[in-house]
């Protein structure tokens, strides 16, 4: 069936629908639009589904977010004893969010699974949490992350409380997709409550977890010690960490958090955060950044609408506030907890760090400081809560901390996903240790480069909209394939590592990588640089990530430049 062929099924299978009818009708002349909304399905992969609220196959919408929710209760079907343990499902505050959340709820209970709901918006890490502690099968979180506000998505978490790994999602996909876009079964939240199918939750399961997350407080002393000098400025972005991140904060001690007024509250427009709710973006932090200058704060911390990535901007030594990469915040958590754990004589011999591959290098000379071994993993943290079951599962290693440099932070194993919640915690930590030493972060940063080497990265990503923008994407990973480049600004290349053939070449000698496969081209470069190139799973966009050391911070950041435009502008050529 056709783009043109799919419009018309969808206004004749949903014209009781009225919102969907007139929505489709105002288009019915533009085949340029009917074709990007009904080219294809929306894909549901590792991390769901994401796309652009609207009617259509290729749109987020309650007819995607109940088939999605069909083809998961069928799969859970298949597992025993599955329905009865049931899935816990939570929400951020985008547009819709609260909608499809209960229209997810009202698909499992029609199909006699038991479903844990959240009465109001929660946390990515907070449903990760609910999942382990309740002993559900799976969990479903409505949510697009820090994308646009015209975005929303759907995660689908398994037992572990990690993200569905691929071969568990390729099992729920093929269950999608032997289903009609009108297949799914639904039943009103009232009839399913009544037969015990539909259960809310909220301020019990928030402080168990809350009790959790201060267990993992390092030094509780030093919080107590410094809590009424370190000045925070926070900003949830009009996002679910308003009330988790402040609590914890004040209970663990810290009583100057002040948050940005107009984004303290949910907003699902996003009014004051700039092109996107995104605590990478240094424009997010435009309010906060006046107001901690008015305030005399510390440090300014940002998280995003489902609370699972943190950013952080920290006074120069001229006062002014720069922004921190996410793999800056990584070393500086990883070295705090690592410090602290020495010395408090509880780091054991087998501790471990989990970074994914496109993370900085420092880390490991980090923990190898402190005979720590570091373990790299694929992007995307489901990769990371898979290591941590591993660990736990054959006890070779205790799992201390993990990252992406993408902002996503995790310490503790009671949570299987990126937690803002926890980082917050521990950030303001070593804000504190560092100021009770007379030093800032950015200080306690460059105390770091001094130690381990002046290690720099920049990311970049070309974005590649709609039908034609996939097909561009496959032609330039199938150019990198075909013509390998020799060199990178004058840096040779000494290995190719090709996640999706599963090798790693140098000298024309193929090894076999132990990863799963994945469309990943990473070049180990002379001089402990790599350039690595990604489609991204959840964007049509293709990332560019490249990571140097020298030392000094102006030598190394000027070669990552050239790295980096060097990759661009090869990328560019191959497609």
């Amino acid at each position: 069936m056709n783009a043109r062929q799919m419009y018309q099924s969808w206004l004749r299978d949903f014209a009781d629908d009225e919102a969907l009818v007139a929505e489709l009708s105002a288009i019915a002349g533009d085949e340029k639009e009917i074709e990007d909304r009904f080219y294809r399905g929306l894909e549901f992969g590792t991390a769901g589904m994401r796309g652009v609220i609207g009617y259509g196959t290729n749109r987020m919408n309650v007819i995607n977010v109940r088939r999605a929710t069909q083809g998961l209760a069928d799969f859970i079907a298949q597992v025993e004893g599955g329905p009865a343990r049931g899935v816990a499902i939570a929400y951020d505050s985008r547009r819709f969010s609260p909608e499809f959340a209960m229209e997810a709820a009202k698909v499992l209970c029609a199909n006699g699974v038991k479903v844990y709901l959240y009465e109001s918006l929660r946390p990515v890490p907070v449903l990760s949490f609910t999942v382990r502690e309740l002993g559900c099968i799976a969990g479903i979180v409505i949510t697009a992350s820090h994308n646009p506000k015209i975005y929303n998505g759907y995660k689908v978490y398994w037992e572990d409380g990690g993200q569905l790994p691929p071969d568990r999602a390729e099992q729920v996909l093929s269950f999608i997709n032997r289903l009609g876009y009108a297949d799914a079964k639904v039943m009103c939240n009232q009839e399913a409550k009544e037969a015990g199918l539909l259960t809310m939750i909220g301020k019990e399961m928030d402080d168990r977890y809350i009790a959790r997350v201060r267990s993992l407080c390092v030094q509780p002393e030093l919080c107590r010690e410094m809590g009424g000098t370190l000045r925070i400025v926070y900003s949830p972005l009009n996002g679910s960490g308003n009330v988790p991140v402040r609590r914890i904060l004040k209970e663990v001690g810290f009583e100057n958090v002040l948050v940005v007024p107009e984004q303290e509250m949910p907003d699902p427009d996003f009014t004051t955060v700039g092109a996107a709710p995104n605590p990478e973006n240094y424009s997010a932090f435009d309010l906060a950044r006046e107001m901690a200058v008015r305030e005399n704060a510390d440090v300014i911390f940002a998280t995003d609408p489902d609370c699972d990535r943190l950013g952080c901007l920290v006074r120069a030594g001229d006062g002014s506030f720069i922004v921190l990469t996410g793999n800056q915040i990584g070393c500086l958590l990883e070295h705090y907890v690592l410090s602290g754990r020495k010395a408090a004589g509880s780091l054991p011999e087998n501790g471990a760090v989990v970074k994914s591959i496109v993370s900085t290098d420092m880390a490991k000379a980090i923990a190898a400081s402190f005979g720590v071994e570091t373990f790299n993993v694929l992007t995307g943290f489901k990769f990371i809560a898979e290591k941590i079951q591993q660990f736990e599962d054959t006890g070779s290693h205790e799992f201390l901390f993990g990252f992406e440099e993408s902002y996503g932070f995790l310490a503790g194993t009671f949570v299987r996903d990126k937690d803002a919640v926890i980082a917050s915690m521990l950030l303001a930590e070593a804000a504190a240790w560092y100021k009770k030493r007379g030093m800032t972060l950015y200080e306690g940063l460059m105390a770091l480069y001094d130690a381990y080497g002046c290690y720099s990265e920049k990311v970049t990503s070309i974005t590649l909209e709609g039908k034609d923008g996939l097909e561009k994407m496959a032609t330039l990973m199938r150019g990198l394939r075909a013509h390998t480049p020799a060199q990178f600004a004058g840096v040779p290349v000494k290995a190719i590592l090709d996640y999706q053939e599963g090798t790693r070449t140098e000298n024309g000698v193929s090894t076999p990588l132990d990863f799963p496969a994945s469309n990943v081209l990473f070049y180990e470069l002379e001089g402990d640089a790599w350039v690595c190139i990604r489609p991204s799973g959840t964007e049509p966009k293709v990332k560019v990530y490249v990571n140097a050391v020298a030392g000094d911070k102006e030598s190394s950041s000027r070669l990552t430049q050239e790295l980096l435009d060097a990759a661009v502008k090869i990328m560019n050529d191959n497609m």
